[in-house]
């Protein structure tokens, strides 16, 4: 892979970096917006689990009314509220992952891209489109409005 002209500034590949540091780089981001990708699992694992957990009162009542309050009464007692993990609900999972994992790959993400990009985003995937559009042609453009 060699430069190519760049899309704009916030895209330009930073004077002096290589081919392989550009890739390494970009890498580094795609693995980042897997972890995104992760982290948003993790959130609907969350409201999944906290859905569940409310649709229970429903459930008790209904047993109660047909006639197993002892049904209700051991779902009431084993699921409701129970801890998804020892000592978490999933709020707690969310906020531990936010806090310690998922902080510290932005952190490093940001501060691998400052020190060897300049700080700009996406310099592997804006060389990328370079190369692979058709210039002049409809829906080809370098940038929105040119």
């Amino acid at each position: 892979m060699s430069a190519v002209e760049p899309l704009d500034d916030d895209h330009a590949r930073p004077a002096g970096a290589s081919d392989d540091l550009v890739s390494a780089v970009g890498a580094l981001s795609e693995a980042l917006e897997r972890i995104e990708r992760a982290r948003g699992a993790l959130y609907e694992f969350h409201q999944l689990m906290g859905g569940a957990d409310a649709m229970l009162d429903d459930v008790t009542e209904g047993l109660r009314a047909e006639g197993h309050a002892d049904l209700a009464e051991r779902i009431e007692t084993e699921l409701v509220g129970r801890n998804v993990l020892a000592g978490r609900w999933t709020f707690q999972i969310v906020e531990e992952f936010d806090d310690g994992y998922y902080a510290t790959w932005r952190e490093l993400e940001r501060t691998v891209r400052e020190k060897t990009m300049d700080g700009r985003r996406h310099v592997l995937e804006a060389e990328m489109k370079q190369r692979r559009r058709t210039a002049g042609r409809p829906g080809h453009e370098a940038t929105p409005g040119s």
